[in-house]
C-alpha cells in the first residue's frame, strides 16, 4: 500500500539493507489498509534529518513510529528521545553479532524514554506491524474488528496443522 497521502504510521531504517526485514512490517500495515510512509534515515549518516523527522512527526500527522537498525542500532532511541510518538524498535539482524546488539543498543533505553522492543529479525518487524495496528486499533473500531479476523485466521491454521498430525 505506502498510501503516502495521509499516513498514520512510518517505518523508518538505518540502511536500504534493513528493507528486507522492514518489509515485513509493511506487509503487515498493507493487510490491515493502514497508510504508512517508508523511509531510510541513518542515526549516524544524517542526523539532522533524522532530527528534524522525529521532531515533525505528530504535525505531519504520525501516530506511530516503526524504527528498524542494526549493528549500533541507535536509530529507534534517537527518534524517540525527540518525539513523544510510540516508537517501537525492531533489531534487524547484523552479520557480526547476529543481532543481539541490534537487540541490546534497542531494548536497553533509560528511564524515561521507552523504546518498544520486538524480536530479531523478520519475527519481529511482523510483530512491530501488529503492534502499530494494535495501537491504532484502540481508536479506530475497524482495526480492532479486522485484528481480531486475524486471530482467528491463526487458530485456523494452527487447527489445520494438527489435522494434518492426526
Amino acid at each position: 500500500m505506502a498510501n503516502e497521502s495521509k499516513p498514520e504510521v512510518a517505518v523508518v531504517m538505518g540502511s536500504s539493507s534493513d528493507w528486507e526485514t522492514m518489509k515485513r512490517a509493511c506487509d503487515i500495515l498493507d493487510r490491515f489498509g493502514v497508510a504508512y510512509h517508508k523511509q531510510v534515515i541513518s542515526a549516524h549518516r544524517t542526523p539532522e534529518l533524522m532530527a528534524d523527522f522525529a521532531h515533525n512527526a505528530r504535525a505531519n500527522g504520525l501516530k506511530v513510529i516503526i524504527a528498524g537498525a542494526g549493528g549500533a542500532a541507535h536509530l529507534p532511541g534517537m527518534i524517540a528521545a525527540q518525539t513523544t510518538l510510540p516508537v517501537i524498535g525492531v533489531p534487524v539482524r547484523s552479520h557480526a553479532l547476529s543481532g543481539w546488539d541490534s537487540l541490546l543498543s534497542i531494548v536497553q533505553m533509560p528511564g524515561g524514554i521507552p523504546v518498544a522492543t520486538t524480536a530479531v529479525g523478520n519475527s519481529g518487524a511482523t510483530n512491530a506491524g501488529l503492534l502499530a495496528v494494535q495501537m491504532l486499533s484502540a481508536f479506530e473500531p475497524e482495526l480492532a474488528d479486522k485484528l481480531e479476523d486475524y486471530r482467528n485466521e491463526l487458530k485456523e491454521k494452527v487447527a489445520e496443522s494438527n489435522a494434518q498430525l492426526v
